[in-house]
């Protein structure tokens, strides 16, 4: 069933792109607020519980809807399925974006991918030359897909119905939007434990990205990548997708740029060459085979299943 409902969201999700921030952070966010209003407190243990409730809440509700449908008939809870994978994932959340920019590139207008790139970083652009521009593009993408892709994926085979994709997404938009309080003394105690929470849920997703980028890439680039680079990003997390990303590519990600007129010093991530408009094309053919790996993985688990039934 999970195979069968991951190609129909994917299928239905390329014909009909989702509006992920009204339908799904938007209501999910205000969710947030509401739990921030009433339990908010300054105590580290009242967002504790404010996260279990709405976290939890949704997840909990999630699968005992699942097991209801179930009950009735199957094709209900795929039906399901299919509905909380099309809600939770999908490359429309950042491919426009990129497709924008790379068709930017190819025409030579660098002022447009520049823009383009502006608006989906939410931060200024001025400045890049078109490799910039090239390389902040893939490094986007690889982070987006892991976002709004694999790590839902993730959960979604690991936990029962559409459990595991409901915890991811709700516990991404929780660590994201009362994250962004953390100048408040107050609001970080309250918001800590979601973004700990989220940690914990992203420390095998992130890893298993990264390991999916290497094997349908530069296996022995994007280990060695994985290994002597990765921690030396700031966000080590993340820092193990782009790292292995680069080195399954062939290309040199992070590097410092301008951005809004002063020189950001970032670490040199791969060991390939420049990036360019070429290696954007090349990147999109990563992503999609790393999904087709696990449709076959899944599919691989299915059969196993049968057999062993």
């Amino acid at each position: 069933m999970s195979l069968v409902s991951l190609i129909i969201a994917l299928l239905i999700e390329q014909a009909k792109p989702l509006s992920y921030r009204q339908v799904v952070f938007g209501p999910v966010s205000r969710l947030a607020d509401t739990l921030d209003g009433w339990f908010n407190t300054g105590d580290r243990k009242h967002g504790v519980l404010a996260w279990m409730i709405g976290v939890g809440g949704l997840v909990l509700a999630s699968g005992v809807l699942y097991a209801l449908l179930f009950s009735l008939n199957p094709l209900l809870a795929l039906a399901l399925n299919v509905l909380v994978l099309y809600l939770t994932m999908g490359f429309r959340q950042f491919s426009h974006f990129y497709t924008d920019i790379q068709l930017a590139l190819r025409m030579g207008d660098v002022i447009r991918a520049r823009n383009l790139l502006a608006e989906w970083r939410g931060r200024s652009s001025d400045g890049l030359s078109s490799s910039d521009v090239a390389r902040l593009a893939i490094e986007e993408a690889l982070a987006s897909s892991h976002r709004h892709v694999f790590g839902v994926l993730f959960w979604f085979v690991l936990l029962p119905g559409p459990c595991g994709a409901v915890l991811y997404r709700a516990a991404a938009i929780f660590s994201e939007h009362w994250g962004r309080r953390n100048d408040d003394p107050l609001q970080g105690e309250f918001a800590s434990f979601a973004q700990q929470a989220f940690d914990v849920i992203d420390w095998l997703p992130l890893r298993a990205t990264a390991a999916a980028f290497a094997v349908v890439g530069d296996f022995e680039d994007a280990v060695y990548c994985w290994r002597t680079q990765a921690a030396k990003w700031p966000d080590d997390g993340m820092g193990i997708v782009l790292a292995s990303g680069a080195g399954a590519l062939g290309v040199r990600l992070g590097m410092p740029v301008v951005e809004s007129g002063e020189i950001a010093d970032r670490v040199e991530l791969g060991t390939g060459d420049e990036a360019d408009v070429d290696f954007m094309q090349s990147a999109v053919g990563l992503v999609w085979r790393a999904i087709v790996l696990w449709l076959v993985l899944l599919l691989l688990l299915g059969l196993a299943s049968l057999v062993g039934g």
